[in-house]
């Protein structure tokens, strides 16, 4: 009997040996939470801006040449017709002497062959030569008018020349920058300086891709954009928004937006001064606000892991999401007062986990504490 039992019990030792061990259970991890209200949120988000001209024009000369002189720096302002800068003049001043000899010279041919014309017709009308003898001297007129046209057209565009070799400033403003100095050979149309014009301001700051469409829907309602200058005193200038950028700038990726503050606050405001653009967002149940550490990515769309009460599990739950507001997310759609959100440790938590709340040791000690001090004097 002692035989046929060693037998049974070694194959069951290498069963035992062979078979997998059962997993350990999963942990009960302890979370950070929140809990979703039903308060309206709204709220506001400022912007760094700066004051810019309504309109600046880059100036350069419309012809070529080397620059000689340049009579403002910039801050300086000047009015219109003012002369700014100048170039070396004297190979246009040449050219529009060679025009003009050249006109003369048409002139002279032109008289010259209307006379012989007036001479061949009367020859013409005493029988001594022949019609198309009289057709070929009115051919030489005709040819010898469009040479003078021709010429004069051209001494026009040479005398034009030499006048461009002055840069005038095209209206009353301010040089907001200087990009060329004497000595340079500028070509045609090169900016040489920046002329910032007289008149209307604006406030102008950048906004991240995901709030263009809030930055378009707060323009159409009055009252939600004010201009805070740094340094200054007083209430904060209302704004109005102008333009909002079609396309991202290439390198900050970011949407520029413009805001009016007015012809009469323009008055007030300094070239280049440094402002806040501040939105007041409206106020709307069903907007909430959650810790940015609450937001997990996952297959293209935000979600946050939400804690069921009665099973102590969590579930993702998808959220859409408006922007951010410091260190919180504004969370449109996709939560319901009550609910229980999860703000720390998203990345490590799987569908249906056991979790339980989070207590915080120094709460916990001091609630223990003050129930020991209770006891005590008692």
């Amino acid at each position: 009997m002692r035989l046929l039992l060693l037998p049974s019990l070694a194959a069951v030792s290498v069963l035992a040996a062979c078979a997998k061990p059962e997993p350990a259970p999963e942990p009960i991890r302890a979370v950070r939470t929140v809990t979703v209200s039903a308060d309206a949120a709204g709220g506001v988000r400022e912007y760094a801006a700066d004051v810019r001209a309504r309109t600046e024009s880059r100036l350069g000369f419309r012809v070529g040449g080397k620059l000689v002189r340049r009579h403002v720096d910039v801050g300086s302002a000047v009015r219109a017709g003012q002369v700014l800068a100048q170039l070396d003049p004297q190979d246009l001043r040449l050219g529009q002497d060679a025009a003009r000899a050249a006109l003369v010279a048409a002139q002279a041919n032109h008289d010259q062959i209307q006379a012989d014309f007036q001479r061949f017709k009367e020859l013409r009308d005493q029988g001594f030569i022949s019609s198309a003898e009289l057709e070929r001297r009115d051919t030489a007129l005709k040819a010898a008018r469009a040479q003078l046209d021709q010429a004069k057209a051209q001494a026009s565009v040479q005398g034009n020349q030499a006048a461009y070799s002055a840069l005038l400033a095209d209206a009353n403003g301010v040089i907001t920058a200087v990009e060329a100095e004497p000595g340079m050979v500028v070509a045609a149309g090169t900016p040489v300086l920046r002329l910032a014009h007289d008149g209307a301001r604006d406030v102008v700051f950048s906004v991240p891709e995901d709030q263009v469409d809030l930055m378009k829907a707060m323009a159409a309602q009055p009252g939600r954009f004010k201009v805070r200058l740094w340094g200054a005193t007083g209430e904060p200038l209302p704004a109005q928004i102008r333009e909002i950028a079609a396309a991202a700038d290439p390198v900050t990726r970011t949407f520029v937006v413009k805001a009016d503050i007015g012809s009469d606050a323009s008055k007030s405001v300094r070239l280049g001064q440094t402002a806040t653009m501040v939105v007041e967002l409206p106020k709307s149940v069903g907007i909430n606000k959650l810790p940015l550490s609450a937001l997990k990515e996952e297959q293209g769309r935000t979600i946050v892991w939400v804690v069921d009460p009665s099973s102590m599990t969590v579930k993702a739950q998808p959220v859409q999401i408006a922007g951010a507001d410091g260190n919180d997310a504004v969370v449109t759609a996709g939560l319901a007062p009550g609910q229980v959100v999860v703000t720390a440790g998203v990345h490590v938590l799987n569908p249906g986990q056991k979790v339980k709340l989070y207590a915080d040791p120094t709460v916990a000690a001091a609630a223990t504490t003050a129930m020991a001090t209770a006891v005590t004097a008692k």
